[in-house]
This record gives C-alpha cells, structure tokens and sequence, in this order.
C-alpha cells in the first residue's frame, strides 16, 4: 500500500484528538454513532462518496455501489456511504470483497450493513449505524456518487479526509487538512505531557487546568 505523508500523519493521530483540534478550529467533522461493526482495525483514508435512496419501482438495474468500486484506481479510498435506510443494508459481504480486490481500505456507512461476518472473516473494515439481515435489493438504490453527502449530521466531500476507530468516525475537510493536523499532533504532545506529569505526581486539577488546553492553540508546531 503507497503511503502519503498526510495519511500517515493521520494514522499515528486518533479520532478523539482529532476531533478536539476540529473543536479549536470551529470546524465540523466528528460524528456520533458510527461504529466499527465488528472488532476491525482503525481505517485511515480519503472518502469516495455515495448517496443512496429509496428505490421507488422494481425494475432491475445495477446494484448499488458497484459502479463506485469499479471506477477506484488508487489505494487511499474509504467508501462513505449516506442515505441509507433504518434496518436496510447498504453494505453486504459480496461488496466487501470486491473492495478488497480494489485495495479500498475501508466502509463508513450513515445506516446498516448486512453480512457483517464475512467482512470480518476477510478483514474488511466496516463503520456504521447498526447490522441488520434486510436486504437493499428493491428497496435502496444509488442515486449520485463523487458529491457532497450529509453523513451523520456533517457534510462530507469527495476526497475528504476520514478517521475511524473505536470510538467513531471523524471526517476532515480537504482544505483544512494540514491545520488539523499540525493542531491535533500538538495537542497530542501536549495530552501525553500531562499523563507523565500525572504519573510523576503532579495535581489532576492542575495537570488539567483548562488554561493548559487554551495554551495549545498559541503553541508553535
């Protein structure tokens, strides 16, 4: 896998720092309620997006995502998924493994993935809502892929940065992607400076002052 440094600078971060440098900068990013949907390692990426909708007819036609897969020609890609239905896949194990012939390095989906055992048994990493047994097939449909989607409550762009781990899904927008960065790595040093102050003895309370946390964003990187 080809590595770039603003992808590993985001892998060594994790999703609760970055999501605090997101809070300093005012921007929006974090999610709530995206989980990994079996123990699967961190993903680290940029988002192909996909909107889906309710399929309206039952006429056949090509099965959601599949286009998305087949267009990927690099190894950063996430697929984002929005617009999914309660208690509706979006997501199965056929899909899964096509994504891994493609080297897509993970799935968010804002709604429910099927099959969840052989994403797992194949390594394939899953975030989202919930698992569910139901179907997509003539009851969701892709309608756009490649455009801005609202994915948990944030606006989420093609080539967006995403981090997802055990504690949830955050998304940085590619124009800020090198502030959050060099935020979130001194916010990072500064948290691991305090959890040795900690243990050599120093006060909690004072460890933990909020003017420490405000002294971060005056900090040279």
């Amino acid at each position: 896998m080809k590595h770039t440094p603003l992808l590993d600078r985001l892998a060594a971060l994790d999703t609760n720092t970055v999501s605090d440098a997101l809070d300093f900068l005012g921007l929006a990013g974090a999610t709530v309620g995206l989980r990994p949907l079996w123990n699967c390692p961190k993903i680290v990426g940029r988002a192909s997006t996909v909107l889906l909708a309710p399929k309206l007819d039952t006429a056949p036609s090509v099965h959601l995502i599949t286009p998305v897969i087949e267009q990927i020609d690099s190894d950063d890609r996430v697929l984002v998924i929005a617009g999914g239905l309660e208690g509706i896949s979006c997501w199965g194990d056929i899909l899964a493994n096509a994504a891994v012939r493609k080297q897509v390095r993970g799935t968010v989906i804002d709604g429910f993935s099927r099959d969840i055992d052989g994403s797992a048994a194949m390594g394939y990493p899953v975030y989202g809502r919930d698992v569910t047994m139901i179907s997509a097939r003539n009851r969701v449909m892709q309608i756009d892929a490649a455009v801005t989607i609202n994915v948990a409550g944030v606006d989420v762009s093609e080539n967006d940065y995403v981090i997802a781990d055990n504690c949830g899904t955050v998304f940085v927008p590619q124009p800020h992607i090198e502030q959050v960065l060099d935020l979130a790595e001194r916010i990072n040093r500064r948290q691991e400076a305090m959890v040795e102050a900690i243990r050599a003895g120093r006060s909690v309370a004072e460890v933990m002052h909020d003017s420490h946390f405000d002294a971060i964003q005056t900090e040279h990187a």
